[in-house]
């Protein structure tokens, strides 16, 4: 049987890619483990900067698990990486769905997980599993209300809406809309754009962003503060470059 992910290099991005276009890119308990392979695999190689994560097709990004094949994610719902593959690990830099079609269920906490997300105009986002008693178990209870805010998370976790990408992109589940087939592409460009940058300082204020959600606003302040004295070599030299005259007036910035 053909393997059900497949993991590629394209510039400064790794490409992990859900390859069940017949199942809408549903998930089930082999290809979680092949997702899990292929975020370590992500994890080890030092030249891969940004992760994309996308569905093989235009029909879906993912479709969430494969309700038709849940006897085989039984092994995987104590997994400490989560039953997903990956969902309850974080990437040590960052991450982006390129989201096309159906993105719903697991598939929605997968793009979750990502600290990006680009999605064409047709894509449709929710969690319809509320409708026949599954739960949400691969971190879209903790990071939905993170990213939208309690009143809209709950909006969607307990009346299973599922809503079109332009009112996703309203309430900040989404980061960009793209026109039909530039999913993948546009997702590409940011992950360029975002591999341009010194990555010391950027992995630094993305470390420092993920850490503080759970600590209160003065411990927040204090670990910056320390994540920020770890780079302060760096950001010397950076200030240096600026007062030479590079970056100013907003050039080199933006994805």
């Amino acid at each position: 049987m053909p393997d059900t992910v497949s993991y590629r290099r394209e510039g400064s991005a790794a490409v992990l890619t859900i390859e069940r276009p017949e199942r809408r890119n549903a998930v089930d308990g082999p290809t979680a483990a092949l997702l899990g392979e292929g975020f370590e695999r992500f994890e080890a190689d030092d030249e891969a900067r940004v992760l994309v994560l996308t569905g093989a097709g235009e029909v879906a990004f993912c479709a969430g698990a494969d309700l038709k094949a849940i006897e085989t994610f039984a092994p995987r719902l104590d997994a400490p990486e989560g039953p997903l593959g990956f969902t309850r690990r974080t990437a040590s830099k960052p991450t982006i769905a390129a989201i096309s079609g159906w993105c719903l269920a697991g598939g929605l906490e997968l793009a979750l997980w990502c600290d990006l997300r680009v999605a064409t105009h047709h894509s449709t986002l929710g969690f319809p599993e509320r409708r026949w008693g599954v739960p949400l178990i691969d971190g879209g209870t903790q990071r939905l209300p993170r990213i939208v805010g309690l009143g809209r998370a709950l909006d969607l976790i307990l009346t299973g809406r599922m809503v079109q990408a332009e009112e996703a992109l309203a309430m900040g589940l989404l980061t960009e809309i793209v026109p039909a087939g530039r999913h993948l592409e546009r997702a590409l460009e940011m992950a360029e754009a975002l591999a341009s940058f010194p990555q010391e300082t950027m992995l630094s204020d993305r470390q420092s962003a993920l850490e503080g959600i759970g600590l209160t606003f003065e411990e927040g302040l204090a670990r910056e503060a320390a994540i920020g004295r770890e780079v302060f070599e760096v950001a010397q030299r950076g200030a240096a470059r600026f007062a030479a005259g590079e970056g100013r007036g907003g050039a080199g910035t933006g994805a």
